[in-house]
């Protein structure tokens, strides 16, 4: 709807401007004074003195729309970098989190000495069954190898 607002407008404007300068450019309507414009003599009707008008005109809404479309774009850019920066933030509180919780598990285990075993081994800690051991040495046994050595050692 504003689309086929602004196009009425535009193309009424391009009808007044056509029309100022056809209704102007004969020589009764010649410039009494010439004027100069950084140097530049003007000299004519008021017909040409309007179309000069009309395209100076046009070029500054140019130059105000280009103006706008740069704002608008930084203006997005600026919201991305936001959003971005507010993602990166609450990952990095997330990660911290993370990281604090590992080291105070990992302190914990430290001062639990036979927690270490729970941690690797899971939660028998007890002798295996023969079938599943396949091979390894039950801790009884061993303790009773190591008594068995030392009392032929002495």
């Amino acid at each position: 709807m504003i689309v086929i607002i602004g196009l009425i407008i535009l193309i009424a404007a391009v009808v007044v401007a056509v029309a100022g300068v056809l209704a102007n450019g004969d020589s009764a309507h010649a410039l009494t004074h010439g004027f100069a414009v950084f140097g530049y003599h003007v000299t004519g009707s008021a017909g040409t003195l309007f179309l000069y008008g009309i395209v100076v005109g046009a070029i500054a809404v140019l130059g105000l729309s280009l103006l706008l479309v740069g704002a608008r774009r930084t203006s997005r850019r600026g919201a991305v970098a936001r959003q971005r920066l507010s993602q990166a933030r609450s990952q990095t509180t997330a990660l911290r989190k993370e990281r604090d919780d590992l080291i105070d598990e990992h302190e914990s285990t430290r001062r639990e000495p036979g927690r270490w075993r729970l941690l690797l081994l899971g939660p028998h800690l007890g002798p295996r069954p023969p079938s599943v051991s396949a091979g390894v040495v039950a801790p009884e046994a061993s303790s009773n190898a190591r008594a068995n050595d030392s009392s032929l050692r002495k």
